[in-house]
């Protein structure tokens, strides 16, 4: 029988976020209705929805539009196009990451993954009998994994690399050089490399015409990747259940495909067709400025707090994505995170995620906030927080 260890941080969050007053733990670019999308839009007057349409299972791979859409974002500033067909539509980026690790990895085989991470990319192969290793990232390093102890880290049945960038719940960019070096190694070996990229294109904080900012996984020359990705993040639409596997590598997506008609056969033809016109060049690039933008204006709100109460709380400014992990003490010993969680959210409504619980008993005192939600949640859960820091913060436990 398969065991799934506590997915602590979807139950944290499941237990906690319909009583929150000011959400500042999630981590999707602050949601839009499709009437929203629409105003976005360069097609005011656009259909978005075909509500003649039977709704019948429809493009089992994903509508031909929707790929072809997903297939120009990875063709752009690249030498060899991405076929749609490389393509496959799933429910969200967990579905996709599931189809791909199951595929993947199973008894007897060793998994690398970046941490810290979202605990499905870890937890998820340990539950199909994988051995996992984690390739640890420290805060003094800003959350960069060392590529010369993944050398060392290579096994003769290593199947699988993962790595999250932009990462979740650090925020940290992994750059090109580093990307580079970490294909090189799994190149030499023949492993595949799974890059969740699902807060990718949200770089708020690195310039594109930087020499060392990140193309995808899928950009770099290497066959044997898959990238997935999902519209719920830097997207704003997590309701409509849309993610996808890419990879360059034809064998390797039939591979999935088939391991996808045992959990998904096709997703929503309704969401099907909201992801499309999203991704539509009359709309993605106003939805992605408006993003960019609220993730920027957020930040620098998030930062003068950081500022202001540096005697309590650090951290490692975030490079991209939709998150910060930051780390608050008393009398230079870290507080009991998950206390100070439930804590602040009971006498204020401010939710935040404790890193201990929720990503690690190595992270004590870190919490994970999500930045890019309205601007008033933000500055609401922030003027909470300061409140409780100066109140009631003597009250928290200190990490034992």
């Amino acid at each position: 029988m398969v065991r799934f260890e506590t997915f602590h941080v979807e139950k944290y969050m499941d237990d906690h976020e319909l009583t929150a007053k000011y959400n500042i733990s999630e981590t999707c670019c602050a949601s839009i209705s499709v009437d929203q999308l629409v105003a976005l839009s360069e097609k005011k007057d656009a259909q978005v929805v075909d509500l003649s349409r039977k709704m019948l299972y429809g493009e089992i791979p994903g509508s031909d539009a929707l790929r072809s859409n997903l297939a120009r974002l990875y063709s752009t500033k690249v030498g060899t196009p991405l076929p749609k067909e490389n393509i496959r539509i799933t429910p969200g980026a967990i579905g996709a990451n599931q189809i791909v690790l199951s595929s993947l990895t199973g008894p007897g085989d060793h998994v690398i993954c970046h941490y810290p991470t979202y605990q499905q990319l870890y937890s998820y192969p340990a539950s199909l009998g994988a051995e996992v290793e984690l390739w640890r990232a420290q805060a003094e390093k800003d959350w960069i994994p060392n590529t010369e102890e993944l050398k060392k880290m290579i096994r003769p049945n290593t199947k699988l690399i993962i790595v999250n960038n932009p990462n979740n719940p650090t925020g940290a960019v992994m750059k090109k050089s580093w990307m580079q070096s970490v294909i090189e190694i799994a190149e030499g070996h023949n492993i595949p490399i799974l890059a969740d990229e699902v807060y990718r294109p949200l770089f708020h904080s690195i310039n594109p015409m930087d020499p060392e900012f990140p193309p995808s996984i899928l950009s770099m020359g290497y066959k044997n990747v898959i990238a997935t990705g999902s519209l719920s993040k830097a997207y704003s639409l997590a309701g409509i259940r849309v993610g996808w596997i890419a990879t360059r590598d034809p064998e390797m997506i039939e591979r999935f495909h088939r391991a996808r008609y045992y959990s998904v056969i096709s997703v929503s033809g309704i969401d099907d067709q909201i992801a499309t016109f999203a991704l539509s060049q009359d709309t993605i690039h106003a939805l992605l400025a408006r993003n960019l933008q609220l993730a920027r204006t957020n930040l620098a709100v998030l930062e003068k707090f950081m500022i202001k109460h540096d005697d309590y709380a650090e951290w490692v400014r975030p490079q991209a994505g939709t998150t910060a992990f930051i780390r608050f003490s008393r009398d230079g010993k870290p507080v009991d995170a998950l206390d100070f969680c439930e804590r602040l959210q009971e006498k204020t409504g401010v939710m935040l995620v404790p890193g201990d619980k929720c990503f690690g008993d190595e992270f004590k005192g870190y919490v994970r906030v999500g930045f890019v939600q309205e601007e008033d949640v933000l500055k609401g859960g922030l003027e909470q927080l300061r409140k409780f820091l100066r109140k009631d913060f003597d009250d928290v436990k200190l990490a034992e």
